[in-house]
């Protein structure tokens, strides 16, 4: 399984790599889209401070980095309505519209690679997924971790 994460990784990279291209975005820039659409759907919007760790730059890149997502029309603020004093990142409707407009092909044919498993082996991938993201992620959060004294 660690192999075909790879292949998908390996191939996801690419294509994002021909968006990024064909809009004029940096590769940090398609990073950092992807980690506000990740966060979003799973209802956890990002603030800058937190796009600027999971994209390991500086503050004063993601800053930078945000403002021209603001300027090109892919993001926008908003403020947090459980906590007035912090602004969290959006999707502009804009930017939903050019990302769906480049994915949907690509939708449409993993919607066709999947259609032959039956819904219970669709929910035992789905399972396997949701946990070796978690392994990603909790591996991420240690190599990320200050050295211990």
């Amino acid at each position: 399984m660690a192999r075909d994460i790879r292949a998908l990784s390996a191939a996801s990279e690419q294509i994002g790599h021909v968006f990024a291209h064909s809009h004029d975005l940096r590769p940090n820039d398609f990073r950092a889209l992807v980690h506000v659409a990740t966060a979003e759907a799973e209802g956890e919007p990002l603030t800058a401070g937190q796009l600027g760790t999971l994209a390991g730059v500086s503050p004063a890149a993601i800053t930078y980095l945000v403002e021209r997502m603001i300027e090109s029309g892919h993001l926008e603020r908003a403020v947090d309505p459980a906590d007035r004093r912090r602004v969290k990142l959006h999707y502009t409707d804009q930017g939903m519209a050019v990302a769906a407009d480049f994915f949907m092909p690509l939708a449409a044919r993993m919607r066709a690679a999947l259609s032959p498993l039956s819904e219970s082996e669709l929910e035992i991938t789905h399972r396997a997924m949701l946990h070796m993201v978690t392994a990603l992620r909790d591996f991420a959060t240690e190599l990320s971790a200050p050295p211990e004294a």
